[in-house]
């Protein structure tokens, strides 16, 4: 336990270092109605420019002055906001590509460009200072993002950048000890909800490199993750839910994404009024969908919705993930391995947990009609016949009965190539809603998951056709842009990706991360 108590002390001198205490008010509480007056009335194109903007006074200045000033005729509220507040700057928009670059010269190049240092305090400011440094993925996303950095550390594991990773991590288990949690990105609007908890995947990874002994560098943290995804378990009644905790009605337990805030998201604030008023929904119920859906990392998908085309029918908080299990499972198998090298009793506890865990995503989420796994809706019983590359997960993490896995893992394969394999890889639904996480849109994240897991289970052949067809893809749209982007159209390969509320961006972290990964896996060409 040396170890654990020397990453403590590392988090605690860090905590102290960063100054002034921190701020974790968001910018509709500090600003109030000219908050809301400022994303209503769309002052920027992109809600997510306001909560990052920098007051150039006391905020509370700001505020009394606007209230003071707002009636007066000719009042101009862009000017007053832009007299008052300093503008984000995108970490990529300053960089030029050098086109006679291959891709992994590029890529190794721009880690320096999306590398942030550690972080000070700054009045006013939504961002949760981190005391390590850290990659960010490009384009509106200026800061630390938490599932996105898991795909970032694959690639910067092949970059030879391990002090990276090390730092990355500790700086989440340092957002874990502050926070109780790690939130969807390093701001104060993110607080209210977390990401698909790759942490323990994250540690894993960093074992790989630095050996076993961080298993247990990293295990208060990854118990205290996992406290706070299972926070409630023990009170709850079958067929009750409490935050990311659901007790079935036959007492078993699983989890589901949630975001404990019941305001629309402060980033996307016009859109989430617009869409709850348009839904002739309960507001409030609407916003818990919206902000589970967030914290899904899948915002927003036709997965998410009851009839699979409109977002005004979601209802994420109703359904058990697969893969937000499966992560769970791995999350309890992790804190299980660190105990068991302490010599901890209770290692054979976790262990128990995640056998139990994996029997149960078979029990309620292997969907037999479809041989996939699906999303379960624990309030109606039913299983979702909507086939994502989510149904991979179980396939990327679960240990017992590999005979089985094979065995599932074939039928698997041939629904893959039925309904989700296109030229440039695996579209991540089969509806085209335009929203961004539908047809014909593929997502670097889910490649992986989607080959990881195929090659987990045997499915080596199609693992590697699709990852041939990914790098491929994303190699043309670099060769003739320059650019490495966060999503792309895998259905028309001479197309852009296109939905979502924000356009598309570049960088791109994530992308970054899965294509060095697969270059280097399945020795394909670098372009």
């Amino acid at each position: 336990m040396k170890r654990s108590a020397g990453v403590l002390l590392l988090v605690i001198t860090s905590l102290l270092s960063l100054g002034q205490p921190i701020v974790t008010t968001p910018p509709d509480k500090i600003y109030g109605k000219l908050f809301v007056d400022v994303q209503m009335n769309r002052v920027f194109p992109d809600g997510k420019t306001f909560v990052d903007c920098i007051p150039k006074r006391k905020p509370a200045d700001i505020v009394a002055d606007y209230e003071a000033q707002k009636e007066a005729a000719g009042f101009d509220l862009k000017k007053f906001v832009l007299d008052n507040f300093d503008l984000p700057a995108n970490p990529t928009e300053t960089y030029k590509t050098n086109n006679t670059e291959d891709v992994v010269t590029h890529i190794r190049n721009l880690w320096q460009v999306l590398k942030r240092t550690p972080d000070k305090v700054v009045e006013g400011s939504s961002l949760l200072p981190l005391p390590y440094p850290y990659i960010v993925p490009g384009g509106r996303f200026r800061e630390v993002y938490y599932w996105d950095s898991y795909f970032t550390m694959l690639g910067l594991k092949e970059s030879g950048e391990i002090e990276m990773i090390d730092n990355m991590v500790k700086n989440f288990a340092y957002l874990i000890g502050n926070y109780g949690h790690i939130p969807n990105g390093n701001r104060t609007y993110y607080l209210g909800r977390s990401q698909p908890p790759f942490f323990s995947v994250m540690v894993e990874l960093l074992a790989e490199a630095k050996g076993d002994s961080v298993y247990q560098e990293f295990l208060p943290a990854m118990e205290k993750e996992y406290a706070f995804w299972m926070d409630g378990a023990d009170k709850l009644k079958p067929g009750q839910a409490y935050r990311r905790v659901v007790r079935l009605r036959d007492g078993d337990i699983l989890n589901r994404y949630w975001d404990d805030a019941t305001v629309p998201r402060q980033e996307s604030w016009r859109e989430d009024v617009l869409t709850a008023q348009h839904s002739g929904r309960d507001k409030v119920e609407m916003y818990e969908d919206l902000r589970a859906a967030a914290e899904s990392g899948m915002d927003f998908s036709s997965r998410w919705f009851a009839d699979n085309k409109n977002l005004v029918t979601i209802r994420t908080i109703d359904l058990i993930p697969p893969d937000l299990n499966a992560l769970l499972y791995h999350l309890e198998w992790a804190i299980s391995k660190a105990k068991l090298m302490n010599k901890d009793s209770s290692a054979a506890d976790f262990r128990r947990k995640a056998i139990r865990r994996g029997e149960l995503l078979d029990k309620y989420c292997w969907n037999k009609t479809e041989t996939f796994y699906t999303d379960y809706n624990f309030r109606t019983g039913k299983q979702s016949n909507l086939i994502t590359p989510a149904g991979l997960y179980p396939f990327c993490f679960i240990n017992e009965h590999p005979d089985y896995m094979s065995f599932l893992g074939r039928k698997v394969a041939i629904v893959l190539r039925n309904k989700l394999l296109r030229p440039g890889g695996i579209v991540t639904t089969t509806f085209d809603t335009g929203e961004q996480w539908d047809s014909p849109n593929g997502w670097a994240p889910l490649e992986w998951m989607t080959i990881w897991g195929l090659d987990r289970c045997g499915q080596k052949e199609l693992a590697a056709d699709i990852a041939a067809r990914w790098v491929k893809l994303v190699e043309k749209v670099y060769k003739s842009t320059g650019k490495l982007m966060e999503k792309y159209n895998v259905a028309d390969i001479n197309k852009e990706a296109g939905g979502g509320e924000y356009p598309g961006q570049d960088g791109f972290g994530w992308t970054n991360g899965v294509l060095l990964k697969l270059i280097d896996q399945y020795n394909l060409p670098k372009e």
